[in-house]
């Protein structure tokens, strides 16, 4: 993909958890000659050999082929997970903004999309063991996140069938946790009064253990490398499933932070669930909390074979860095993720 000047690679959601870990890896590495950085709004953060512009992909007037034309590669990360009581409008931004990133990808002629699907996009399967990239995506249909996921899945069948001169590559991490993402992650799950301290482990006097609640995390960052290594590999076609271990269970959790689990029928933790997320107390819907309880262990050994990919870090080493992240309101210097403890 290289050439005198370095690759030259669009990357969109570029301010968010994700984006900004993949725009400085892609910044840093040596083959890449440029990246624009498509967002809402504008940073102030300025890696090397990264210019921005302002891009809403709800609107229908979003200028993307200009954009792309002249790109080796399109990253396609941009997301919205809000707000729940609005499919409609998150259906706007993530699945009719996606295609039409996907529509100016071909429309632009670049030769790679880089896109970031996710677990979520995944059928219920196992929690006893791993599948692979070939178990069924048609996610859990009353969860917006997981049904969108699950349609651009659909979308991009269709575009790999109609633009079979395009590489593309299908990312499928796991819960993506960095301390940087800690505030934005807190408003965009638990709401913005709920306060980081809460993760203190001596103020909990149990940890719920609900069963089917055992999943997989991963670190931002290494999820960015496997994006970097997707776009740079020729070999780089279909899905890949990105997850740390060990899987991450109440008992897990529990020994970690030295908190008791306490074993919490589902339908007690739903309803609490429901009836905080139906006052708009909690964003987090129950209907998420639902696919969670339902999402497949995911096993990774086509990443490590095709890409030459492995996580840096365990899953515990994640979330302790996420917790201490919570604690001290962390963030950074983008919309998405700025800093913020409380309100």
């Amino acid at each position: 993909m290289s050439s005198a000047t370095g690759s030259r690679i669009v990357v969109t959601g570029a301010t968010g958890n994700v984006g900004t870990s993949v725009v400085r890896l892609l910044s840093e590495d040596p083959e890449v000659g440029s990246v624009l950085g498509l967002a809402r709004r504008i940073p102030r953060w300025s890696p090397p050999k990264t210019e921005w512009a302002a891009v809403d992909l709800a609107s229908e007037q979003a200028e993307l082929v200009g954009h792309f034309s002249g790109a080796d590669a399109v990253v396609h990360l941009a997301w919205a997970f809000q707000p729940t009581h609005d499919p409609a409008r998150t259906w706007r931004t993530n699945v009719l903004g996606s295609i039409r990133v996907f529509e100016a990808v071909a429309t632009a002629g670049v030769p790679v999309l880089v896109h970031a699907s996710s677990v979520g996009a995944y059928s219920p399967g196992p929690k006893n063991h791993a599948v692979d990239e070939s178990w069924p995506t048609h996610g859990w249909p009353d969860a917006a996140y997981c049904r969108e996921k699950a349609y651009l899945e659909r979308a991009l069948d269709t575009f790999e069938r109609d633009h079979p001169g395009i590489r593309v590559a299908r990312m499928r991490p796991a819960f993506l946790f960095k301390r940087e993402s800690a505030s934005e992650q807190r408003r965009i799950f638990g709401g913005r009064f709920l306060p980081g301290p809460l993760a203190r482990p001596e103020l909990l006097p149990f940890l719920p253990d609900v069963p089917g609640l055992r999943v997989q995390a991963l670190h931002t960052d290494d999820a960015a490398g496997a994006y970097r290594l997707a776009v740079r590999s020729d070999d780089a076609r279909g899905a890949f499933n990105l997850a740390a271990e060990p899987p991450v269970d109440a008992e897990t959790l529990g020994g970690m932070i030295g908190v008791r689990p306490v074993r919490l029928p589902r339908t007690a933790a739903r309803t609490a669930i429901a009836a905080a997320w139906g006052l708009h107390l909690l964003p987090a819907s129950p209907h998420l909390f639902d696919a969670v309880l339902r999402l497949p262990l995911m096993d990774c050994t086509r990443a490590r074979a095709v890409l030459g990919w492995h996580p840096e870090r365990t899953a515990i080493e994640v979330l302790e860095e996420f917790l201490q992240g919570l604690q001290q309101g962390a963030g950074a210097e983008t919309e998405p993720l700025r800093g913020r403890k409380v309100g």
